[in-house]
């Protein structure tokens, strides 16, 4: 039985070990980082220990990981959409997602202004339909990285 619990201590260290070394390189969700455990094939008791040894001694947070990507993708140029879908995709709760929401200090409209000066530029003299497509195809690019209508519209309008 001696030998059983060395053998034991020693996987749950070696998940402990791992888990320290992920997030050493970056900041994981819980969910995240539990879903690299088990693909690494530890033992759930070993994960779930490891999981609350890190939360205990505060190496991993839910609050601090949504943090840090929303700053990442803001300065990326996405919008709190896309930043908000990808959070709640990697295990983040609503409640940290609206006191995030609610927290940040981002303004949104000159994040959108800022992502279409990027991609875009000016905009130079082409004809009608031709600016009909380029009007559209503005909007969906807006779209996919995140944007509020209300967003895509002030640029819009604001850039023509």
């Amino acid at each position: 039985m001696n030998q059983e619990s060395t053998i034991k201590k020693k996987s749950s260290q070696t998940a402990l070990h791992c888990s320290v070394g992920l997030l050493a390189r970056r900041e994981h969700s819980e969910f995240e980082l539990r879903q690299k455990l088990n693909t690494r094939e530890f033992a759930v008791d070993d994960i779930d220990n490891a999981i609350k040894r890190l939360l205990a001694k505060d190496y991993l947070s839910d609050t601090r990981f949504a943090i840090s990507t929303c700053r990442y993708r803001a300065n990326r140029g996405y919008g709190w959409r896309y930043i908000s879908n990808e959070l709640q995709q990697k295990g983040v709760c609503s409640i940290i997602l609206q006191q995030l929401q609610n927290n940040c200090e981002i303004d949104w409209y000159l994040q959108a202004e800022l992502a279409y000066n990027k991609r875009f530029g000016e905009m130079t003299a082409i004809s009608f339909d031709a600016v009909q497509k380029e009007k559209a195809k503005r909007i969906r690019f807006l779209q996919y990285r995140g944007f509020s209508s209300d967003e895509i519209f002030c640029v819009s309008e604001h850039l023509r």
